[in-house]
C-alpha cells in the first residue's frame, strides 16, 4: 500500500502537464488499480472470518458434547456421540511447532498392543452405555488385524491355545464377544487329572464336584484374537487400528492454568498435562488422555513410563505343540515330572496341545529329535515313564481322609485313568523360555498397564491370559464409573482404583504358581510324601476340592479360605 501511495502522488504531480485526454484515462487506470487493491483487502478479510469460523466450530462441538455428556451422566442414560467420524483431526495441528508437520490425531485412549487383552479391552469399553462414545486408537504391527475373518476352517489347530476359565466366559458372554469363538474350533472340558511322577498319588476333578457345567474351554489363540477382533469391528465404536508400534512417548507436569479446558487445541492440551503424545515408528503421532500398556512382557509401554519389575527367570522352558490321538479327549492332563509339569488339553476333534515344561538343555534335544521319537518321549511321560501308575491311596490306606470326604464316595469315574496315547504330530514345535514377572504400579500419570505387561506368571495352569482378561474387565469398569462422575480418564487417582482392584488377585495367584512350580522342582523323600499327601487331600476332601475347583474357575477365592 505504501508503494502505491507514492506511486498515486507522483501521478498526480504530472498531470497538471498533461493533455485532459491523457489526464483522463491515467486517472481511471488509478481508480481501477485502487478499486482492485480494495476488493483484494475485502476478500483477504473475508476469508479470516471464515477461518476463524472454521475452527470455532470444534470447539463448539466438544463445548456441547461435554454439557450433553455430564447431562447424561446425571440421568445414567447412554450418551450418544454427536459424530460418526472416527476421530476428530486437526488439519494443521504442528502450526508454529518446529516438529515435523505431519497431521495429529486425538483420541480419548490409545491401546498398545492389539492382542487377546487389549482387544478384550477394547470390546468391554464398546459394549459399555457410558464408554462406547469414547474414541480408541488400538497400535499394532500385527498385520491381522487389518483383516476380518482371517481364519480358515480346513487349518490344523494351532500350537498357541489359551486354557479359558468359567469366570473368563461369562466376560466374554456379557460383552457380546463369546458367540464369535462358538463360531470356530474350541473345546470344553469337564474333567482334570493331575499326578507326579512318583506314584503315590494323584488327583482327579470333576465339574460337577463345584456344582459346575465345565471346568474349562481351550481354544487357539488366533481363535481368541479373531473373534475379539469381529466383535470391535461390528460394534458402533469409534476406533481405529494403528499398524506401527510404538517408539516415544511424551507426558509433561500438569499445569494449573485456567486458560486451558476441553476445548483447547491439542498441542496446549499436551503442553499443560492434560494429554499424553505417542510417536510412531511409521512417522505418524497420535495424542491420547490416556494410554493402555497391553503391549506383553516385554512392553514398551511400560518401559516408556519407567515403570520397573520385580521378578526372575526360571532355568526352564516350555515346549509347545499340537498332536492327534486315536480318539477324541475329553480331559485335561498335568503330569508333574523330576523337570517340570507335562500339560495335555484338549482343543476339539481327536486334537491335543501339549506343554511340557523342562530344563533349557533338555527344551533343545526335544525340539531337535524326529518326531517319532518325540512321540514315543510324550506316551513314555505320560505312562510308566519316570515312575509308576499312581495307587488309590497313600500308605496304602483309601481311607485315610475319609472323615473329610464330605459324604461324597469314590467310584469308578474317580480312579486313575491313563491319558490316550498320541498317535501323530500336527503342528511344529516350539520353545520359550519362562519366567515372572510383576510390575510394582500398574498405573502413573495418564498410564496404565494390563496383561502381561502388568504380571507374567508360570504357564502350569494356564491362568496367565485369565489374569489379563480379568485386568481388562476391572479397566473398562473403573474407566466407565470414572466418566459417570465427570472425572479425566487419565489421572492417576482414578487409575490406582483398578490397581488395587487387580494386583492383590494377580499377586496372590503369582504366588500360587510359583509355589507350585518351587514344590515340585525339588526331588526330596520326606516332601515327595507331602505332595503326595497334598494329592490325596485335593482328591478325597470335598470342601478342598470344591475349593481348589472353584479358585482355579476364576472366582479368586483361596482354597480353605473361602
Amino acid at each position: 500500500m505504501s508503494e502505491f501511495k507514492c506511486h498515486h502522488f507522483n501521478f498526480q504531480q504530472r498531470v497538471g502537464r498533461e493533455t485532459e485526454s491523457t489526464r483522463v484515462k491515467r486517472l481511471t487506470v488509478s481508480i481501477r488499480l485502487s478499486n482492485l487493491l480494495k476488493r483484494n483487502l475485502i476478500d483477504q478479510q473475508k476469508k479470516e472470518r471464515a477461518q476463524q469460523v472454521r475452527s470455532s466450530i470444534p470447539a463448539m462441538n466438544r463445548i456441547l458434547a461435554t454439557k450433553a455428556g455430564s447431562n447424561v451422566y446425571r440421568l445414567r442414560i447412554p450418551w450418544r456421540s454427536f459424530s460418526n467420524d472416527a476421530a476428530p483431526k486437526l488439519s494443521n495441528p504442528n502450526a508454529g511447532d518446529p516438529e515435523k508437520g505431519s497431521e495429529a490425531q486425538q483420541y480419548d485412549i490409545a491401546i498398545v498392543g492389539g492382542g487377546m487383552v487389549g482387544l478384550a479391552l477394547a470390546s468391554s469399553l464398546a459394549s459399555k452405555p457410558l464408554t462406547k462414545h469414547l474414541n480408541v486408537a488400538i497400535v499394532d504391527s500385527n498385520p491381522a488385524l487389518g483383516r476380518k475373518n482371517f481364519i480358515k476352517k480346513d487349518d490344523l489347530p494351532d500350537a498357541r491355545v489359551s486354557t479359558i476359565t468359567p469366570a473368563t466366559i461369562s466376560f466374554l458372554k456379557d460383552i457380546n464377544a463369546w458367540r464369535f469363538v462358538e463360531q470356530h474350533r474350541h473345546a470344553y472340558f469337564d474333567k482334570m487329572q493331575v499326578w507326579d511322577y512318583t506314584g503315590l498319588s494323584y488327583a482327579k476333578y470333576n465339574a460337577r464336584d463345584a456344582d459346575k457345567e465345565v471346568l474349562g474351554c481351550v481354544v487357539e489363540n488366533k481363535v481368541l484374537l479373531s473373534s475379539l477382533l469381529s466383535h470391535v469391528q461390528d460394534m458402533d465404536f469409534l476406533k481405529k487400528i494403528h499398524p506401527s508400534r510404538l517408539t516415544s512417548m511424551s507426558i509433561l507436569p500438569n499445569s494449573s492454568s485456567s486458560e486451558v479446558d476441553s476445548t483447547s487445541s491439542m498441542t496446549a492440551l499436551f503442553t499443560h498435562g492434560r494429554l499424553a503424545k505417542l510417536e510412531l515408528e511409521d512417522g505418524s503421532s497420535l495424542y491420547a488422555k490416556l494410554v493402555v500398556g497391553a503391549d506383553g512382557g516385554k512392553s514398551r509401554v511400560r518401559e516408556l513410563a519407567g515403570i520397573r519389575t520385580t521378578g526372575w527367570n526360571y532355568s526352564q522352558n516350555a515346549i509347545i505343540c499340537t498332536v492327534e490321538h486315536a480318539v477324541e479327549n475329553h480331559c485335561a492332563w498335568q503330569r508333574f515330572l523330576p523337570s517340570g509339569p507335562l500339560a495335555v488339553l484338549p482343543i476339539g476333534d481327536k486334537f491335543s496341545n501339549i506343554v511340557w515344561t523342562m530344563t533349557p538343555k533338555e527344551s533343545l534335544d526335544f525340539k531337535s529329535m524326529t518326531d517319532d521319537d518325540f512321540l514315543k518321549a510324550v506316551n513314555h511321560a505320560l505312562d510308566y515313564g519316570y515312575g509308576p501308575h499312581p495307587t488309590s491311596g497313600i500308605l496304602g490306606s483309601s481311607d485315610l481322609f475319609s472323615w473329610l470326604k464330605g459324604g461324597i464316595s469314590s467310584s469308578a469315574n474317580d480312579c486313575f485313568e491313563i491319558p490316550p496315547k498320541v498317535i501323530k504330530l500336527a503342528s511344529e514345535r516350539m520353545a520359550f523360555p519362562l519366567s515372572l514377572r510383576h510390575a510394582n504400579d500398574y498405573a502413573s500419570k495418564r498410564v496404565v498397564l494390563i496383561g502381561d505387561a502388568a504380571h507374567t506368571v508360570h504357564p502350569l495352569a494356564g491362568q496367565g491370559v485369565n489374569l489379563g482378561f480379568g485386568d481388562a474387565s476391572s479397566l473398562s469398569s473403573v474407566i466407565s464409573e470414572g466418566i459417570a462422575v465427570g472425572a479425566d480418564i487419565g489421572e492417576v487417582s482414578l487409575l490406582k482404583k483398578y490397581e488395587a482392584d487387580r494386583k492383590p488377585a494377580n499377586i496372590t495367584m503369582m504366588a500360587v504358581l510359583d509355589g507350585f512350580q518351587k514344590a515340585y522342582s525339588v526331588d526330596f523323600g520326606p516332601l515327595n510324601f507331602l505332595r503326595a499327601a497334598a494329592f490325596h487331600g485335593a482328591h478325597h476332601i470335598s470342601p478342598l476340592k470344591k475349593s481348589i475347583i472353584s479358585y482355579a474357575s476364576g472366582e479368586m477365592r483361596l482354597p480353605l479360605f473361602a
